[in-house]
C-alpha cells in the first residue's frame, strides 16, 4: 500500500476512534476553549460570518454588529433584553429582511441578496417564533413540502408521475423517521392546525431537517411551549449537534442556555457586548448591566452623585421642610 494511502487510513481510524469515545459537545468546548471573551472574536472554523450588518426602522437603529463568528458544529445561544435587535438580525441572516449596510456569509459563499428559499437550499434553516405551519394541510404533508429538490414540482416532471413517484416514497420515509423521532408519527394524518403550540415547535424542527441542513437556527424554540414539552424539546436541539449541525438559537430562558449552549453571544441596543461560554457570560458585568441596568447595584445616593443631582430629585420628589427663608 503506498505511504500516501496508509496515512490516510490511519488518520480515517484516529477520526472514528475520536468520534466514538468524544461526544460532539465535548469536541466543540475543546474548539472554543482558546477563543477570546470579547464582542466578535474570531473562531476557529466559522460557519457563519457576519460583517457590518446595520439596520435601521426610520430614526431608530435595531441592528448594528461590527462583526460576529459562528463556530461549526457548535450550539450557540443570542440572548439579551427585549428590543436588543436579536429576532430582526435573526431576519436579516437568512433574507426575511435587508440589511442598509452589511455582509454577511455561509460556509465562505456571501448571502447578500440571496432570498430565504435559495437560503434554505444552501443548508441554513431557521424557524420562527411564532410557527409557520401550514395549518390546513396534514402533518405528513407539511414535512414532505420541507423536501428540496422534488422532482414533481416540475411541471414537466409532475405531468408524468413514474418520474417522481419513487423520489416521493423516499422522502415520505425520511419524513416518518422524522415524524417518530419528535414523537409526532401518532399525529402524521392530522391537520397541523389542530396540535398544540409545543408539537408545532416540534412539527416546524422537524420540518426544517427535511431540508438536511448544516446549520438550524432557532427563533425562541421555547416559547409558548409547555413544561411537559420543554424537555423534549431541550433534548432535540441537543441532538441536532451530536448528529454534526450547528445551532443557532435566539432565547430568554437562561436555564435552557446554561443547559446547552456551548458559546453565548449577547446584543444590547441592537450591538453585540459580549461573548463566551455561558458560565462566564452571565457573570460579565457588561450582561449584567444591559439586562438590570448600570445603576443596579448602586445606592440611591450614588446613583445621585453620579448623576450629579439631589436624590430627591431623582426621586421626582421634594423636602416638604420648609427652609428658615420660606418659614420668614
Amino acid at each position: 500500500m503506498p505511504a500516501d494511502s496508509a496515512d490516510t487510513t490511519d488518520a480515517a481510524d484516529t477520526t472514528v476512534a475520536v468520534g466514538e469515545t468524544t461526544s460532539r459537545k465535548e469536541v466543540a468546548t475543546a474548539a472554543l476553549a482558546d477563543v477570546a471573551r470579547e464582542p466578535g472574536a474570531a473562531k476557529p472554523d466559522p460557519v457563519l460570518v457576519a460583517d457590518g450588518i446595520v439596520r435601521r426602522f426610520g430614526g431608530l437603529t435595531a441592528v448594528n454588529v461590527d462583526h460576529v463568528e459562528v463556530q461549526r458544529g457548535a450550539i450557540t445561544a443570542l440572548i439579551g433584553p427585549n428590543g436588543a435587535g436579536k429576532t430582526t438580525f435573526f431576519n436579516l441572516l437568512t433574507g426575511f429582511d435587508k440589511p442598509d449596510d452589511g455582509t454577511w456569509s455561509f460556509n465562505e459563499r456571501p448571502l447578500n441578496g440571496v432570498p430565504p428559499f435559495r437560503v434554505a437550499r444552501m443548508g441554513m434553516v431557521r424557524t420562527f417564533q411564532l410557527t409557520k405551519v401550514l395549518s390546513k394541510l396534514t402533518v405528513i404533508e407539511n414535512m414532505r413540502l420541507g423536501a428540496t429538490g422534488q422532482r414533481g414540482e416540475r411541471l414537466f416532471f409532475g405531468l408524468i408521475p413514474p418520474l417522481w413517484r419513487s423520489q416521493e416514497r423516499d422522502i415520505t420515509a425520511r419524513a416518518d423517521d422524522l415524524l417518530a423521532r419528535f414523537n409526532l408519527d401518532s399525529k402524521r394524518a392530522e391537520f397541523a392546525g389542530s396540535l398544540s403550540g409545543g408539537q408545532r415547535k416540534l412539527l416546524e424542527m422537524a420540518r426544517a431537517l427535511m431540508v438536511e441542513p448544516e446549520l438550524v437556527m432557532l427563533d425562541e424554540p421555547m416559547a409558548g411551549v409547555n413544561p411537559a414539552l420543554t424537555q423534549s424539546l431541550l433534548g432535540h436541539v441537543k441532538d441536532l449537534r451530536e448528529q454534526g449541525m450547528t445551532v443557532l438559537f435566539v432565547e430568554h430562558d437562561m436555564d435552557m442556555v446554561r443547559d446547552i449552549s456551548d458559546w453565548v453571544i449577547v446584543m444590547a441596543q441592537g450591538a453585540v457586548i459580549a461573548e463566551g461560554p455561558p458560565l462566564e457570560v452571565m457573570s460579565d458585568q457588561r450582561v449584567i448591566d444591559a439586562y438590570l441596568g448600570a445603576h443596579h447595584d448602586l445606592s440611591l445616593a450614588e446613583v445621585a452623585a453620579e448623576e450629579g443631582i439631589d436624590a430627591p430629585e431623582l426621586l421626582g420628589t421634594h423636602d416638604s421642610t420648609p427652609s428658615p427663608k420660606d418659614a420668614s
